[in-house]
């Protein structure tokens, strides 16, 4: 997927994305059914607590996901990762942009350094900058996994981040050697955990899941932190479509016109991996999967 041009339906939005991305308005388009959202789950009043931005003001896909998060409150993105990455990766270099720092927990081992630096180059940032404003921690089983999510609210008031994002934090409890009762119950543990970090440490939390994921991860709504909102991603020919639960607010990234380059220009691979949040960057034979 490349970023391209936007619909952003119904709202009106600028009139340039990224050189010559257009913004225009368009009918609602049709989108597969959001998950199923849990009978205890309540989408809490918006709170204007946060001081700095996010995201910058352009383009308007930013503003648009902005909205999305509230301080203390867990924001789920839920689709394809082939779908949600590609927005995620924008979020990222985004972020820099607007001088942020990100503290992720990486659990599907899916993190592009060349790639996101060259995204945050296309904002006007230093790639090496856009990768130093992420501290990046990642896990490789179940149990490892749980170990990082413990001692999350510990790196955040050591580094002080304006976002946390979890990604694909359920990956790892897939596994087949872990047995069911004990699957459940570390999935519980990481769910409460989660809602003590948000509840502590008074920031945006971004997280994001597969749709199987989704499935299995029901702890997240009956214990986990309260959602501030649902963002559900559904990839078609030509088209990325992001639909959001709080308000119905959609969102179409569609094909830009043809001799109009863009991000596709920044798809490379990459050899590197980063297993700890104070373990620098460094090349190995081993590469990432791909989404």
């Amino acid at each position: 997927m490349m970023v391209d041009a936007v619909r952003i339906e119904p709202e009106p939005a600028p009139e340039e994305l990224l050189a010559e991305e257009r913004v225009r308005l368009d009918s609602r388009p049709s989108l597969s059914p959001s998950p199923s959202v849990p009978p205890k789950l309540a989408l809490h009043p918006r709170r204007r607590a946060r001081t700095a931005p996010l995201l910058p003001t352009e383009p308007a896909l930013f503003p648009w996901l902005a909205r999305r998060f509230t301080p203390g409150e867990a924001t789920v993105w839920t689709g394809p990762p082939v779908a949600v990455e590609p927005v995620l990766e924008l979020l990222y270099a985004g972020n820099a942009r607007a001088r942020g720092r990100i503290s992720l927990l990486e659990g599907a081992n899916r993190f592009h350094p060349y790639r996101i630096g060259e995204l945050g180059r296309a904002f006007g940032v230093d790639a090496a900058e856009t990768l130093q404003r992420i501290r990046l921690a990642r896990a490789f089983t179940a149990y490892q996994m749980v170990a990082l999510v413990d001692g999350w609210a510990s790196e955040v008031r050591r580094h002080a981040p304006t976002l946390l994002v979890g990604h694909d934090l359920p990956a790892l409890f897939a596994d087949a050697e872990i047995p069911d009762d004990e699957r459940s119950a570390l999935l519980g543990h990481v769910a409460r955990t989660l809602a003590g970090l948000a509840r502590e440490v008074r920031l945006p939390l971004l997280l994001t899941l597969t749709p199987d994921e989704f499935g299995r991860f029901r702890a997240l709504a009956d214990e986990g932190p309260p959602w501030s909102d649902l963002v559900t991603f559904a990839r078609g020919p030509g088209v990325l479509r992001l639909r959001a639960l709080r308000d119905d607010g959609r969102v179409a990234l569609v094909p830009r016109s043809p001799r109009q380059t863009g991000m596709e220009q920044f798809g490379a691979e990459f050899a590197e991996e980063v297993i700890a949040w104070d373990v620098p960057h460094r090349p190995t034979a081993r590469r990432s999967r791909s989404g």
